[in-house]
């Protein structure tokens, strides 16, 4: 089709949703006589009228309210998508979602988010806390926050923290009623408070590695939860032992209120990463990624 015919059906339609040759050409910065010549030249190559017009009054024909069903569908899929390309442009705005799972959102968005949208009033930002490793492309997530290990490789990844590593604490209390375990299969003979994934519904696996050999136990125990927060309340409490990211045992660690163990068994891994597809970021994800950046000192 033409590109002439395709500016003219555009400017029938803005008359026909308008009602007047007067508004629709100023809308479209045209003169009314110059918009009349293209809806009067359309209507000679179609052959059919597609506006009634009075000295009062502008209105589609039948043949012109039928055009305009078949019209209104694409022209409002043109505009939305001639709209989205702000996103792309100018200052940040619009919105964006998130994945995550509550330890990156407690560790990495709580310090940095709410001044975030203080500082990009356009920008929206939905979190989705959810423990699942979440298909962001089908789920039309913009980013997700994992650790690093679990990013999948065709995906862009930004490091946003350190390596961090997950530890194996009691309190005094507890390791006064109890031997503290040497290896990671002395944990059988503990009472160890157990992490269920929610999406899975399986139990956390504790994880260890030493001289090249990665060990992986299920452990028993009491308590099972599927809240961080609770399983560490009752770890704190003396109920067992618990399996912890450092940094959220450090200050009890650090005051004496938790023991750690097992400590040569607990190494490092990728801390959180933020990812995306590898299609174009808009202003606004790359606002937000250089908000959430760690930068190595």
């Amino acid at each position: 089709m033409r590109r002439a015919t395709l500016d003219d059906l555009a400017a029938f339609a803005r008359v026909a949703r308008t009602r007047s040759f007067t508004r629709a050409a100023a809308e479209l910065g045209l003169s009314p006589s110059a918009l009349s010549h293209a809806v009067r030249g359309l209507e000679e190559r179609l052959g059919v009228r597609l506006l009634a017009r009075t000295t009062r009054s502008v209105a589609p024909t039948p043949a012109g309210e039928r055009l305009m069903r078949s019209l209104a569908p694409a022209l409002a899929e043109v505009e939305s998508g001639l709209a989205a390309l702000a996103d792309w442009r100018g200052e940040p705005s619009g919105a964006l979602r998130l994945t995550t799972f509550s330890s990156a959102a407690r560790h990495v968005l709580d310090p940095v988010l709410p001044r975030f949208l203080l500082d990009h009033p356009a920008v929206s930002v939905e979190v989705v806390i959810d423990d699942r490793l979440t298909d962001i492309v089908a789920d039309r997530f913009d980013a997700g926050i994992r650790f690093g290990e679990t990013v999948e490789r065709d995906m862009v990844a930004v490091r946003l923290g350190p390596d961090l590593r997950t530890v194996v604490v009691g309190t005094p209390a507890y390791f006064a009623r109890h031997p503290r375990p040497g290896t990671p299969a002395d944990l059988e003979a503990h009472n160890c408070v157990n992490y269920r994934l929610v999406g899975g519904g399986g139990l956390l696996p504790w994880e260890f590695a030493r001289d090249g050999r990665d060990v992986r136990v299920r452990v028993g125990g009491q308590l099972t939860v599927d809240d961080a927060a609770l399983a560490g309340a009752a770890v704190r409490a003396g109920a067992g032992l618990g399996y912890m990211l450092e940094e959220d045992a450090a200050a009890d660690i650090a005051a004496g209120h938790l023991v750690q163990v097992l400590t040569d068994w607990c190494t490092p891994f990728p801390g959180y990463h933020l990812y995306h597809p590898g299609q174009q970021a808009t202003p606004a994800l790359r606002a937000l990624i250089d908000a959430l950046r760690w930068v190595e000192t």
